[in-house]
C-alpha cells in the first residue's frame, strides 16, 4: 500500500500547508462547490470522515446509514447532519482536530493488510480501496478550499490514484443509479508531467480522453463533462461521463 499511502500522505499535506497561512475570516469563507458550507465547515466533513476511516480500518466502524437511503442520495444529507452538530468549534481548535484525525487515519490505514475487507459508506471494500477513497476525498476538498481562497486546483501524480478509482468503479456508478451495467470502458488521460495514463483494453467500445485534471474533477462531480475538455465515444460514453463518480 506505500504507494497510495505516500499520496494520501502527500494530499494531507498539501491540505495541511494552505490550512496553516489562512485567516480567520478565510475559516468562514463559503465554498462554492459546497453550498452552504465554509471553509471551516469542509474541514469538519474531512476530520468527521477522517475519523470514521480510522474506525473503519480498526474495525470498529458502524454504517450510520442503510443502503436503500445511500441509493436515495442520504449520505450528503447525513454529511450536512453532522457537520450542523458539530459547527461553531474555534479554528485553532479545528484545525488540530483535523490534523490529529488525518494522521490516525493514515497510521490506521497503513498497518492494514492492503486486501483486509473493512466497513465503509458504500459498504465492505479493501482497505487499499478506501486509502484511495480518502485520498480523493482529501484531493477534492482540498480544491473545495483553494478555489473558496480564490486560488486554483492544482493537478499532480497523486490524480492517477484518483482516475483509476473512477475507472475502477463505473461499474458501481450506474449500478448506483439504478442503470444498466456498461460495457467495457477505456480511458487515456493526458498526465500532468505529459505522458498518459491509460486504463481499460484498448479494443473497448467506449473510450474517454483528455486532461486527467477534468477527468478526475467531472469524476468528483466538480465540473460539467460539457466545460472540460474530455472526449467520449461508444455507446456507453455519455453515461460514462454522467455517472462517473470517486465517492459514495
Amino acid at each position: 500500500m506505500d504507494d497510495v499511502y505516500a499520496a494520501l500522505t502527500a494530499q494531507h499535506a498539501e491540505l495541511d500547508g494552505v490550512l496553516a497561512g489562512i485567516t480567520d475570516a478565510d475559516w468562514s469563507a463559503p465554498t462554492p462547490a459546497c453550498p452552504g458550507w465554509t471553509v471551516a465547515d469542509v474541514v469538519l466533513h474531512m476530520a468527521q470522515t477522517d475519523e470514521a476511516a480510522a474506525a473503519a480500518a480498526q474495525g470498529q466502524f458502524s454504517r450510520f446509514v442503510s443502503h436503500a437511503a445511500e441509493q436515495r442520495g442520504e449520505v450528503d444529507n447525513a454529511a450536512d447532519a453532522a457537520v450542523e452538530r458539530d459547527r461553531g468549534t474555534p479554528p485553532a481548535d479545528l484545525y488540530a482536530r483535523w490534523q490529529t484525525a488525518a494522521l490516525d487515519s493514515r497510521n490506521a490505514l497503513i498497518a492494514c493488510d492492503p486486501s483486509e475487507r473493512v466497513n465503509w459508506v458504500a459498504g465492505e471494500m479493501a482497505a487499499r480501496t478506501l486509502t484511495t477513497t480518502r485520498l480523493s476525498e482529501c484531493w477534492i476538498h482540498t480544491g473545495d478550499v483553494v478555489e473558496a481562497l480564490g486560488r486554483a486546483r492544482q493537478a499532480s501524480d497523486r490524480m492517477w490514484h484518483i482516475a483509476r478509482l473512477a475507472w475502477r468503479t463505473i461499474p458501481y456508478a450506474f449500478e448506483r443509479e439504478g442503470a444498466a451495467a456498461p460495457g467495457p470502458v477505456a480511458v487515456a488521460l493526458d498526465a500532468p508531467d505529459g505522458s498518459t495514463w491509460s486504463f481499460g483494453a484498448d479494443d473497448a467500445p467506449t473510450c474517454i480522453s483528455g486532461p486527467a485534471l477534468d477527468f478526475c474533477l467531472v469524476a468528483a462531480r466538480r465540473r460539467e463533462p460539457p466545460d472540460t475538455a474530455l472526449t467520449a465515444d461508444g455507446p456507453d460514453a455519455a453515461a460514462v461521463l454522467a455517472l462517473v463518480r470517486t465517492y459514495a
